[in-house]
């Protein structure tokens, strides 16, 4: 089945054209399922039955279903969703006082084998296709319509490596972003990367709008390799080289994801290290206190010893603060949910 969700508009234009309807039936599905945001072909009311029922023969709105959902305390959702297949992946919906932010999934799984994420307990079993990410943010919009809410940002910061799966991601971000859809400003998408140069250097050619956040969760080659494989393949040295790059083309500012684990990268030395690494570099430092997972063995940093981080960060001039936690109660990490309900 051809899954809707998953066309631009012209891959929809030039389909459309290819069953025998005229152009404008491509503007009306893609309004109907984004905007809209119906359902079932069934409620496209302005197209003609017997092309209704053409479609339904070869097409569908969705492909996932929910398997179940949690809601924290502080009023973050997390879905976990169960695909065509039967794989499951995630999807969090986490409200601040600036506004509501989606973070989706990009693959079912992961082979990065970053030592402190839950995601890549089970490896990676597939890449997701663009329109398996849209569902994702489609149905969280769907939920807020319920309260006249809507999303503001999303970050590809879920299960998987987005740059892994680049041409899916691009393609999700130019539907959300397309402004006869769900019109999320460009510079409202946040993609992460654990550091996968060569698609930071493609990113960067593509001078696209939206921002780059990257794992660097240490300081010296021997601890992040040890935290994250990928550092064997590129070390620090050449991931700065490519974001030093990125800035240059893009002139965009890069997020710095630093997990804080305990007694690994997380000593004023540490701090003073990761300043110098990033000290002439437009950038911003999030801090994350390491999320607990079972099967991990890692400490997270006492809250004291946090701010004594982050202090010396700002007194050298690193802009830098410490992530709010989202859904703490509700296993809110990547990976978490899946895992705790058997999924992997």
């Amino acid at each position: 089945m051809i899954q809707l969700l998953d066309m631009l508009p012209d891959e929809l234009d030039e389909w459309v054209q290819s069953l025998g309807q005229p152009r404008f039936r491509a503007k009306q599905i893609f309004t109907w399922l984004h905007k809209d945001r119906v359902d079932t072909i069934d409620a496209m009311t302005n197209l003609p039955q017997k092309f209704r029922e053409q479609l339904k023969a070869i097409a569908t709105v969705t492909t996932m279903k929910e398997v179940t959902r949690q809601v924290s305390t502080d009023g973050t959702v997390k879905w976990l969703w169960e695909l065509y297949d039967g794989s499951t992946i995630e999807t969090v919906l986490m409200r601040h006082d600036y506004g509501n932010s989606v973070c989706v999934s990009t693959q079912v799984g992961c082979r990065m084998g970053c030592t402190f994420c839950a995601s890549t307990l089970g490896g990676l079993v597939r890449n997701l296709s663009a329109g398996e990410v849209v569902e994702q943010l489609w149905h969280v919009q769907r939920f807020l319509d319920e309260s006249d809410e809507r999303v503001s940002s999303c970050v590809l910061m879920g299960s998987g490596e987005p740059m892994e799966n680049y041409d899916a991601a691009m393609k999700f971000v130019d539907i959300i972003n397309n402004p006869d859809g769900l019109q999320i400003g460009a510079r409202h998408i946040t993609i992460s990367t654990s550091g996968l140069v060569p698609a930071i250097r493609r990113l960067a050619d593509e001078k696209r709008q939206i921002t780059l956040a990257i794992s660097l969760h240490a300081t010296r080659d021997e601890i992040r390799s040890a935290l994250m494989p990928i550092n064997r393949r590129w070390g620090i040295d050449e991931l700065l080289d490519s974001c030093h790059y990125y800035f240059k083309q893009t002139g965009r500012r890069i997020s710095f994801e630093y997990a804080l684990v305990g007694g690994q990268n997380d000593d004023l030395q540490h701090a003073r290290e990761l300043a110098g690494l990033l000290g002439n570099l437009d950038c911003h430092v999030n801090l994350i206190p390491v999320n607990y997972v079972p099967e991990r063995n890692y400490t997270r940093t006492p809250k004291d010893q946090i701010r004594a981080f982050v202090n010396e960060l700002n007194r050298l001039g690193v802009n830098a603060t410490v992530r709010r936690e989202k859904g703490h109660d509700i296993a809110a990490a990547c990976g978490q949910l899946r895992a705790e309900q058997g999924r992997i």
